[in-house]
């Protein structure tokens, strides 16, 4: 399915709505544009984090959350 939309000034489209049916997504939903190596782009849902589990799982990494990881991972 080929679907041509303008961009504006600002450079925002529209996604058609036969799109955002076929993504799933609706006001307010996150997505994703991934480039190819080809200069092609795919564009695709991401689903909201759950902030309640990455609060409690923060808890469980207190090992890796020490001066020296910081200057070690820094550049990652």
């Amino acid at each position: 399915m080929t679907t041509i939309v303008k961009i504006t000034a600002k450079g925002q489209t529209t996604i058609p709505q036969d799109i955002r049916a076929a993504l799933h997504v609706a006001a307010g939903d996150l997505i994703a544009w991934e480039m190819a190596e080809d200069g092609s782009a795919r564009v695709r849902r991401v689903q909201p984090l759950d902030i309640e589990y990455l609060r409690a799982v923060e808890g469980t990494l207190s090992e890796w959350a020490s001066k020296a990881d910081e200057e070690a991972y820094r550049e990652l």
